[in-house]
């Protein structure tokens, strides 16, 4: 049958952790779930909100140096409508909930990672007391409709953004399967074949400047946006927009968009074994007036939204509609303990292997602020004086100087050099 094809055959059947894990994981699952809902005590070290490839890797991260983490995954996914994942190295051309099902089956080695179906509802802040023992409470509702609580003394947000696709008919149909928004994820398999960019006409010079390499028959269809007044806004956005796409030999279609019609599909012959091969999609373009256009496949520029609100109904800063995310400090957000990874994040990139690199690096930055305040906690303990970790920088320097006592302690260790 070959791998990709089992790939694809196992996307049909996979939709949730349930389905996806092995029997005894789906056991240990359902204990999990029952142990929140029976007691809603259990603090973790780590709770991740979002089991795509950003969430998961968080949680591999975490699991790695066997921090105490739950990840608790709704179920939905952004590049779930897809055929196959791309440019990916070593997972080229999965189906996505393929690439799913295999981290969770490594995962689940790992006795200190919990992995839950539920969606996560509400997250409290314990006011300004980062140092409480659990300051973080996670709600959840879970497959049963049963809810459940969790404390936590870190969050991880890999929830995702939602595509906002246009109602026209066909569109919403056909996403993922021959309508696209990424050519790094997409373009290969549609390479030399008659395309489209879906756009307003302020969006279509650069996206034509993306997929130049695939092909130089492209029409935009801007759908009725070329208008004097996105004329003048796309000048200021690409000076030289309308040379360019002469240039280019691209013809602009202002026409209104009725609806597409798909006559051909692209995944019907997948190949066995091969990571790429030429997708044959082919699609009518029907408007509200006029003759109808054949294309192979489209590029699309549609907006998007957080795909939940909890980051932001916790406190978390939306810029630009994303949360915001410091890379210097592992993506922390505004929050203390709290990290933005993934699509739904600031840092504006949007692709498997950047979502699976930041949920690396938060957990890298996480689990090393856990073991500062473990110290701290621990050095304060010792020398039995208190400590405002609101206050006070947690790097080994200021650790040292803080708990050491300096010259007038009996104890005194010397400077830190030292």
């Amino acid at each position: 049958m070959g791998f990709i094809k089992a790939a694809v055959a196992l996307q049909l059947l996979l939709s949730s952790i349930t389905t996806a894990l092995p029997a005894e994981v789906v056991g240990l699952q359902s204990k999990i779930i029952a142990d929140i809902i029976a007691d809603g005590s259990t603090v973790y070290d780590a709770v991740v909100v979002g089991g795509g490839p950003a969430g998961l890797s968080a949680l591999s991260g975490l699991a790695r140096v066997r921090r105490n983490v739950l990840l608790i995954d709704s179920g939905v996914y952004r590049n779930d409508p897809t055929r196959h994942m791309h440019d990916v190295i070593g997972n080229d051309g999965l189906a996505p909930a393929f690439f799913r099902w295999k981290a969770r089956n490594q995962l689940a080695y790992y006795e200190s990672a919990s992995m839950v179906n539920g969606t996560v509802t509400k997250i409290d802040v314990a006011g300004n007391d980062t140092s409480a023992n659990a300051p973080f409470t996670v709600e959840a509702t879970f497959p049963t409709g049963q809810k459940g609580t969790v404390g936590a003394k870190s969050i991880v947000l890999a929830t995702g953004l939602s595509d906002i696709i246009p109602n026209t008919p066909g569109v919403l149909q056909n996403w993922g399967k021959g309508i696209f928004w990424c050519p790094w994820c997409d373009g290969n398999e549609h390479a030399d074949q008659p395309l489209g960019i879906m756009s307003d006409l302020n969006e279509a010079a650069s996206l034509v400047q993306e997929i130049s390499t695939l092909n130089s028959d492209i029409i935009a269809f801007v759908n009725g946006t070329n208008t004097p007044e996105m004329r003048a806004a796309t000048d200021k956005k690409f000076p030289g927009w309308e040379q360019y796409l002469e240039l280019r030999n691209i013809t602009v279609e202002n026409r209104t968009i009725a609806g597409l019609v798909r006559l051909a599909d692209g995944g019907a012959n997948e190949h066995p074994d091969a990571p790429t091969f030429p997708e044959h999609d082919l699609f009518r373009v029907d408007f509200t007036e006029g003759p109808s256009v054949e294309r192979a496949a489209f590029f699309a520029s549609f907006p998007s939204k957080q795909h939940s609100n909890v980051g932001a109904e916790m406190g978390v800063r939306l810029d630009g509609g994303r949360l915001a995310a410091d890379g210097t400090r592992g993506l922390m957000t505004n929050i203390p303990g709290v990290y933005a990874i993934g699509d739904a994040n600031a840092d504006n990139v949007t692709n498997v292997p950047h979502a699976m690199f930041s949920g690396k690096r938060a957990a890298v930055f996480l689990h090393v602020a856990l073991a500062r305040q473990e110290t701290a906690t621990l050095l304060a303990s010792h020398n039995e004086t208190s400590l405002d970790e609101r206050s006070l920088d947690l790097d080994p320097r200021t650790v040292w100087e803080r708990m050491n006592g300096g010259k007038v302690d009996l104890l005194d260790a010397g400077e830190f050099e030292q």
